[in-house]
């Protein structure tokens, strides 16, 4: 920071020594010493943040590149997978066209591709719903709880048969 030796802070304390007098000499050394580190911080947070940009800039660059390399990339495998399935359009009319009995090599002689699933057809889906397994009868006969009764709700069905 500054070119400052051992002889010139001898001379630099000496007179603060004479200047301010022993008795405020410790404060004022001190107080110098917290507003050096404190610029010392200022000045390293300057320099990180400097280095922050750099590097994301630096970040930002290799994105765009990156970026552009996977367009590229992406092109390329869009002209070839074209250029595949032209070529097998083409062996598939090829190899179908005897199979039909006519020479029409047309598109509309090829399959419309893969069909998608409806479910199941309406006339195997139940229509009505099943009966429960233990019969209504037997279950009020054999007093069978279907839900849980809450302390009040006992009393109340008590007060109310009562």
């Amino acid at each position: 920071m500054f070119d400052i030796g051992v002889s010139e802070l001898g001379v630099i304390g000496v007179v603060a020594l004479v200047v301010l007098g022993p008795e405020r000499l410790p404060r004022v050394a001190r107080t110098v010493g917290n507003l050096i580190g404190r610029a010392q911080r200022y000045m390293a947070d300057v320099k990180s943040e400097v280095n922050r940009q750099m590097d994301l800039e630096e970040l930002r660059s290799m994105k765009a590149s990156v970026e552009e390399s996977v367009r590229q990339i992406q092109t390329s495998v869009a002209d070839n997978v074209g250029q595949i399935h032209d070529e097998f359009d083409a062996a598939w009319r090829e190899a179908t066209s005897g199979l039909h009995g006519d020479a029409d090599t047309s598109a509309d002689a090829l399959p419309a591709g893969p069909q998608p699933y409806l479910g199941d057809a309406p006339s195997a889906r139940r229509t009505r719903r099943q009966p429960p397994a233990v019969p209504v009868w037997y279950r009020r006969q054999s007093r069978v709880r279907r839900h849980a009764l809450s302390a009040a709700a006992r009393a109340a069905r008590q007060t109310r048969r009562g």
